[in-house]
């Protein structure tokens, strides 16, 4: 979700040093991959007690609950650009950069493709996707009744057909103009990852040993990959430059390329290895750094606020920018306040979702306003002791 926000500011010069400028893979492969394990933890519970109707019925909500937020955060980020347009403090075309003419201009149609997901914008194609995947899953769980290596052969089968972009889903679908433009975000591509993160919690994949020989393949895997996907060596030397100009189609991020699905296994697997025997060095870096720990899980624990908020601010963050310059002082400043406000949001909706709020509820009952006016007008009324005694 940090990686996230920095991506997501316009011309933002901490992009540079994102991990996704070192490799193939980025942070949107992170993000699937934890999605997957985390569907494994929330979701593989439910179909194997309650049962396969129960578990697509709680899969269905958090759909429903994704696709609304999709639509509010469309239409903050519509209505920040188009205030900032008006205003002219900004001098920037907002609305332009964000390619969100089409539906200003041509609105019934576009309005309807929104709604159902046949006209989504640049940057708005990871919640889409996401709803997708979460879609797909209870069609993995049915045919994993029968074997979980059934639904990782669909899982790979669907991943072949859309990274050869013979499935896909139409990004705008109504537009005048006859566009064949498709999803950024391949979701029959993407879903590989997904259920590779889903299959390792659920046991369907045996989680791969630290061995020796495991690790100095995956750094080689990462060492070699780095000259063609560093624009500060590809850019410069024509051989590598020119290879991965042929080597396109591999790492192509819409389809989910093999050469990013390999980099990114690679890459969690030393992740996986850095932790120690049960997360042992990563427990003790968090106690090393608790207030730094606590900030990242504050952020993590609310992964989809984040991303709303990260997203509507974002559009802002760049505009301020434009206007003080990118120098690495005011970068810095613009970049970490953008955090803190993340941050801000993910504490505020953890505490809206917690219990921290019921606890004043359970103070002595006080009686409801209009039982106390009530109240005090019968007190202002003698009454018969008959009368009194029964009331």
């Amino acid at each position: 979700m940090i990686v996230i926000l920095i991506a997501h500011i316009p011309d933002n010069p901490w992009w540079l040093w994102l991990p996704g400028r070192f490799g193939f893979s980025d942070s949107t492969e992170i993000f699937v991959f934890c999605s997957g394990m985390a569907s494994a933890l929330a979701y593989g519970v439910i179909f194997h007690r309650a049962g396969w109707l129960i578990g697509t019925g709680r899969v269905l909500y958090r759909i429903w609950q994704i696709y609304w937020v999709h639509l509010g955060t469309f239409f903050a980020v519509l209505l920040s650009v188009i205030l900032m347009n008006m205003t002219g403090l900004f001098g920037r075309d907002q609305i332009g950069q964000w390619n969100l003419y089409p539906l200003l201009v041509n609105t019934a149609p576009n309005l309807i493709g929104l709604l159902s997901l046949t006209y989504v914008p640049n940057f708005f194609d990871i919640l889409p996707m996401y709803m997708v995947l979460l879609a797909l899953l209870p069609l993995m769980m049915a045919t994993a009744k029968i074997s979980p290596w059934l639904s990782l052969s669909l899982s790979l089968a669907l991943w072949g057909l859309g990274t050869g972009g013979a499935i896909g889903l139409p990004a705008e679908w109504w537009f005048a103009s006859g566009s064949t433009r498709s999803w950024f975000f391949n979701p029959f591509a993407w879903q590989l990852i997904f259920f590779i993160g889903f299959g390792l919690v659920a046991g369907w994949l045996p989680v791969p040993p630290r061995h020796p020989v495991l690790i100095g393949l995956a750094s080689a895997i990462l060492l070699a990959s780095l000259p063609f996907s560093w624009s500060v060596i590809f850019s410069k030397v024509s051989f590598f430059g020119e290879t991965r100009g042929q080597w396109a189609a591999w790492f192509d991020k819409s389809g989910f390329g093999a050469i990013r699905a390999v980099h990114f296994l690679a890459l969690a697997y030393l992740a996986y290895t850095a932790c120690g025997k049960e997360g042992e060095n990563l427990k003790a870096l968090s106690r090393a750094l608790p207030r730094i720990t606590a900030f990242v899980t504050d952020i993590g624990k609310q992964a989809l606020a984040a991303y709303a908020a990260s997203t509507v601010l974002s559009p802002f963050l760049g505009a301020v920018l434009n206007e003080i310059g990118r120098n690495w002082f005011n970068t810095a400043c613009v970049n970490l306040a953008g955090l803190l406000l993340v941050w801000l949001a993910s504490r505020l909706v953890g505490w809206c979702k917690g219990s921290s709020w019921k606890n004043h509820l359970n103070g002595p009952a006080q009686p409801p306003i209009a039982l106390a006016v009530s109240a005090e007008k019968s007190a202002a009324v003698p009454l018969a002791p008959a009368r009194r005694r029964s009331a």
